[in-house]
């Protein structure tokens, strides 16, 4: 089993940053991870020892099943999340990785990357959004399943090595329709309702079937591999006992690290500094 005890770390460190005057980093060269999500954009910064310095993040409503369709407002809040840490650290913030679901390369890459060159940032990488994640948690062998707001991207991996990445249409934002509809609600009263920790318990039975289809799409990625250890990541991973129910669907170990809707920003603020370091 993979350890959190580092990732978890990390990920409380990069909490406690949020809307808090940040360490003193004068000086010292930063690294950030744009990920622009069908729920947030967040932009996570890391140091050059890649331990977290700052984040900031807004809700947003820019991309629809993994791709962007609001390219402006993208872009606008890209920029705010960057002129904000900017002032909050005091420095400018150039160097950035993004993150794409996985197979959106040729049909999407191009967008996030232009959304993050016209916030400011130099792109020294992109990634897709499993892989990403999987550079914070560590995982050897096994799967990282990153359960966004639009879709569910599965990485295999084996030896440490990523050998296939899938993504499929399935996440955050079918269970709120389906939360929605049970309960009478306005779409957006049904969004902030399902996020709101104490309504878990509530929400999980409402959204099982919703949960399964994830598990669906986990079990049909992983069929050629000898997968034993599933890890959960992305905002809609938040949702408590939501690691139980694909466990019991797929009937392989499934957990989750601590804060998991900041464990691909975070991985792609790591993405960026390692990709510069292998550029020097």
């Amino acid at each position: 089993m993979v350890d959190f005890s580092e990732s978890d770390r990390k990920l409380e460190q990069l909490i406690a940053s949020e809307g808090h005057a940040p360490r003193q980093v004068e000086g010292a060269e930063l690294y950030c991870g744009l990920d622009v999500g069908t729920a947030f954009i967040v932009l996570a910064v890391v140091d050059a020892a890649g331990e977290p310095v700052a984040c900031a993040y807004r809700f947003a409503d820019v991309v629809r099943d993994g791709m962007v369709v609001d390219y402006i407002g993208a872009c606008d809040i890209a920029r705010e999340l960057k002129a904000e840490l900017e002032g909050q650290l005091g420095v400018e913030l150039v160097r950035c990785a993004a993150a794409i679901p996985p197979g959106t390369e040729n049909l999407d890459g191009g967008v996030v990357r232009n959304v993050a060159e016209s916030a400011g940032f130099e792109v020294s990488a992109m990634l897709d959004e499993p892989t990403a994640a999987n550079l914070l948690i560590g995982l050897s062998d096994g799967a990282v399943v990153d359960i966004g707001g639009g879709t569910t991207g599965v990485s295999i991996v084996q030896g440490g090595r990523v050998l296939e990445s899938v993504d499929e249409s399935t996440g955050g934002t079918h269970l709120t329709l389906v939360l929605a509809g049970a309960k009478g609600m306005a779409f957006a009263e049904a969004e902030a309702y399902k996020r709101e920790p104490s309504h878990h318990a509530e929400v999980l039975p409402i959204v099982r079937p919703t949960v399964d289809k994830v598990a669906t799409i986990v079990a049909r990625a992983i069929a050629p591999y000898d997968v034993d250890e599933v890890v959960l990541v992305g905002g809609t991973a938040e949702l408590t006992g939501i690691e139980q129910r694909v466990e019991k669907q797929l009937g392989i170990a499934t957990r989750k690290p601590a804060h998991p809707m900041f464990v691909t920003p975070l991985g792609i603020a790591l993405g960026c500094l390692a990709a510069e370091r292998g550029g020097r």
